[in-house]
């Protein structure tokens, strides 16, 4: 299924399209992509944070647009426009993800725009999973980009951090999902994705359940150059979260830029605010890409 559509309102009115996805076990969602009125310099796939529709990535999505960068952001299996919901009888974790959800996006964004160098990247736990995508994926890719991203491992963080590891997959195992939306964490998360999240915050180490490749190995040997934008007052993703991720990656190029308010129009450079003004983010990520 197709929708497009232009957005007057950029100034290179970027073409907006659905695709829909049908993944291996039976789930769907919608790809967005966000195509230039122009010629395509680049092309990036983008993961939301945990718990945020990839609606809420359009203001981003069209400011790259604007500077020639194809953008198709990836939806949460749970989300928005997927057709799953988690519940006591509907569960799912990384496994479910990075071997389906994932790469489904990847390969239909390569098939949508089979010429321009792939980027991939994310915000958060989003870009976590674009780290994992990158070192698992058999497609070249040209570069990794990271805003407002680290390893969740508790020694990154304050001591309290440690307590909400623990207690929230207690929480979804007896709820039968996180209840995110009412306790203030993310949205209404499958128990295994928590599961899952909540052990590499505990060990500091990457795996699945049910996911036969070594991940951290894996990491260990990605060697596509990573652009990483910290937030200066974003504490879900202090500097210590992000140089811990970044060390899973010793082979790849790095480089690193610190966002601050003077960089978003006055507004907190914290971890969510940077969506409502992401002109600068656009500009830094898409030069990037085109000196790459």
């Amino acid at each position: 299924m197709t929708d497009r559509s232009v957005n007057a309102a950029t100034l290179d009115r970027p073409l907006r399209e659905a695709i829909r996805l049908h993944m291996a076990d039976g789930a769907s969602a919608d790809l967005v992509l966000y195509r230039p009125d122009g010629d395509e310099l680049a092309t990036l796939l983008w993961v939301p944070a945990l718990g945020v529709a990839a609606r809420h990535y359009e203001s981003l999505a069209l400011a790259l647009a604007a500077r020639g960068i194809a953008v198709a952001v990836h939806e949460w299996r749970g989300i928005g426009s997927s057709d799953r919901r988690p519940g006591r009888r509907s569960d799912w974790g990384y496994r479910e993800l990075l071997t389906d959800d994932l790469p489904s996006s990847l390969h239909a964004l390569r098939k949508a725009v089979p010429s321009s160098p792939l980027y991939v990247g994310g915000h958060s736990l989003g870009g976590q999973l674009a780290s994992l995508l990158a070192a698992t994926t058999s497609l070249p890719l040209a570069g990794l980009a990271l805003v407002g991203s680290g390893a969740p491992y508790w020694r990154c963080f304050k001591p309290w951090v440690g307590l909400a590891l623990v207690a929230a997959p207690v929480l979804a195992n007896v709820v039968g999902w996180l209840p995110g939306r009412q306790v203030g964490f993310g949205g209404n998360e499958a128990r295994g994705v928590i599961g899952d999240w909540s052990r590499t915050g505990r060990t500091g180490r990457y795996a699945g359940r049910g996911i036969d490749v070594d991940l951290e190995a894996a990491l260990g040997r990605q060697r596509a150059p990573v652009f990483a934008q910290r937030l200066r007052d974003d504490w879900f993703a202090p500097e210590t979260s992000l140089d811990f991720l970044l060390g899973k990656m010793p082979e790849a190029p790095r480089r690193i830029d610190v966002i601050g308010a003077d960089d978003l129009s006055g507004k907190p450079a914290d971890h969510f605010a940077w969506m409502k003004v992401p002109a600068d983010i656009a500009r830094r990520l898409a030069e990037w890409m085109q000196a790459g």
